[in-house]
Order: structure tokens, then C-alpha cells, then sequence
């Protein structure tokens, strides 16, 4: 995995750590699923393609771009949370454009609101040409990470 930005809003140490998770991720190894960007409420991942995202018909899975817009803003989100807080995607909600071809995925989350106990945020999903393939919104759950109490 090639180095990831920091963005602003979070130290040395919180990038590390989010780096980590999703570099230690089964899941997101098994997609391939690689950390570009992340802070300030905005993230990038980006998927290069291999046979197993695809469908029968060689069209990117709509499940892997709905995973690819969860993830993304998932981590956006995470960028604001504060210490000893994590969030659960509670709702996703995805508008598939244009059908998934090619060798690789970028997505673009944002968180735009952050509360005691909700979160929303948003994401586009484009292939490697910049083609916009899906826009997703997303609602989270706001809660004490497991051991912050």
C-alpha cells in the first residue's frame, strides 16, 4: 500500500491507526480496498478490479460499489469522531449511473453532519477513466467504541 495523506484535522497517530484498521480489514484486503486519503470529514479508496468483483455479465457488482461508498464514507466519518466514539452504518442508500467496467474504483466520501448520536454523509463512486458509476448517502450510528466506557 502506498503512503496515505493526511488530511487535516488528524494527527500522526490517528492516521496510523486508521491506516491500520483498514489495512488489517479482512474485508477490505479480500476487495482490495486501499486507504488514498482521510481527515477533515473526506476520504478516498480506491479497488483495482479483479475477476471476483465482477458479475456474470463482467459488470462491476453492485454490491462492491455499494461496499466501495459505505467504506468511503464510513472513514470520512471516522475522521471526526472523537476519541473513544465509533459509528454502524445504520442506512445506505446507493443510485447506480452508469455500469461498472474497467480495471479500477475510486470513492470519495464526505461526512456532512456529525452528532452526539447521528452521523451523514455522501459519496461518489467513479472507475479509473473519472466516469461517475454511483452517488450514495449514507446514515450512521453514533456510539461508545467497545471499551470506552
Amino acid at each position: 500500500m502506498d503512503e496515505v495523506s493526511p488530511g487535516p484535522g488528524l494527527d500522526e497517530r490517528q492516521l496510523e491507526e486508521l491506516t491500520e484498521r483498514v489495512r488489517n480489514s479482512p474485508f477490505h484486503a479480500w476487495a482490495g480496498m486501499e486507504l488514498v486519503e482521510v481527515g477533515q470529514g473526506r476520504a478516498e479508496v480506491t479497488m483495482t478490479l479483479r475477476d471476483h468483483h465482477f458479475n456474470p455479465q463482467r459488470i462491476v457488482h453492485g454490491g462492491i460499489i455499494s461496499a466501495m461508498a459505505d467504506t468511503s464514507i464510513g472513514l470520512a466519518l471516522r475522521s471526526m469522531l472523537p476519541a473513544g466514539m465509533t459509528h454502524r452504518t445504520a442506512q445506505l442508500d446507493v443510485h447506480f449511473l452508469a455500469k461498472g467496467e474497467g480495471d479500477r474504483l475510486v470513492g470519495r466520501g464526505r461526512s456532512l453532519h456529525l452528532g452526539q448520536r447521528m452521523g451523514y454523509g455522501e459519496a461518489e463512486v467513479y472507475d479509473g477513466g473519472g466516469r461517475l458509476l454511483a452517488r450514495a448517502s449514507a446514515t450512521f450510528i453514533v456510539l461508545p467504541a467497545p471499551g470506552a466506557f
